[in-house]
């Protein structure tokens, strides 16, 4: 069975060390950036090997990007093979508990062209209190997954361009009346009446809240699919799946929604990668409140 969302706990434990299963961890925190991989080498899912979401899973920033601009297409690629990414690997992505880190790993790999890649729904809190083995250390980059077979091309990458939207393209986009725009921060970042991270406080005008807090249930696993479904449809309300554009504050908890929409049965939303943090770059754009 091929795992292309979440993956529950107990399915996970029966593929650990299995033949053409990567388990990665995505453990961060953007107040204490050092502190995933201290968590991950006091103790870990066993064999997995930890991703940095700012070394690993974006590129640097520049003057005009946001916090977290994508990777590069060849050298992410290159990265993901490294660790022994090949067509039929299952690839399972967890961090601390609600897959807000997870996901940006989870949306990478679909954006290279891999879709057997599933987030560990509850992550690291679902497996300890599921009683799940741990290890601990630096697992070495040196020794790839074992593979079930099978190897990437060594053409040229081939990223889904359609998956992602530039600022250009967004204002352009904004100009059509069926254009959703669904930003996934909280009520009150957006709002603006708190900004905890960024220089400039609010939302892209036009833009509607669905803070990804909303997919989750209390003990931070995703809503049932039949809930999530609910949820979106009310929240689209007829607009098509590929008039949606999903933004956050760098482009990383958009990737939570963009998972729970496809979780809801709702495929082709594309990615404001840039995000809040590289709209408000320029001070002409302008900028909603309330």
């Amino acid at each position: 069975m091929d795992f292309t969302t979440l993956i529950d706990v107990e399915s996970l434990r029966t593929l650990i060390g299995t033949p053409g299963t990567l388990v990665l961890d995505c453990r961060f925190d953007l107040a204490a950036p050092t502190s995933g991989r201290e968590a991950y080498l006091r103790g870990h899912i066993p064999g997995a090997r930890y991703l940095d979401l700012n070394r690993d899973l974006s590129a640097p920033v520049s003057a005009a990007s946001g916090r977290h601009p994508l990777p590069e297409p060849v050298a992410l690629d290159a990265f993901f093979r490294g660790l022994g990414v090949v067509p039929d690997t299952q690839a399972v992505v967890y961090d601390e508990s609600n897959g807000s880190f997870a996901a940006r790993a989870w949306w990478l790999l679909r954006w290279l062209g891999h879709p057997k890649v599933a987030v560990l729904d509850g992550g690291m809190s679902a497996w300890l209190r599921a009683k799940g083995a741990l290890e601990s250390g630096e697992l070495s980059r040196g020794a790839p997954a074992p593979s079930a077979g099978g190897a990437r091309g060594s053409g040229a990458v081939q990223v889904d361009r359609q998956a992602v939207i530039g600022t250009d393209e967004l204002i352009a986009a904004l100009d059509n009346p069926r254009t959703l725009l669904i930003d996934a921060r909280a009520a009150e970042r957006f709002a603006g009446a708190v900004e905890p991270i960024d220089p400039v406080a609010g939302h892209i005008p036009g833009a509607a809240n669905h803070p990804f807090s909303a997919n989750l249930r209390a003990d931070s696993r995703f809503l049932p699919a039949e809930e999530l479904e609910r949820r979106w449809r009310d929240r689209l309300a007829g607009t098509s799946p590929a008039d949606v554009i999903v933004m956050c504050g760098s482009g990383v908890t958009a990737c939570h929604n963009l998972l729970a929409l496809e979780r809801a049965g709702f495929v082709g939303a594309r990615l404001y990668a840039g995000s809040w943090s590289e709209w408000i770059r320029d001070p002409r754009r302008p900028v909603a409140r309330g």
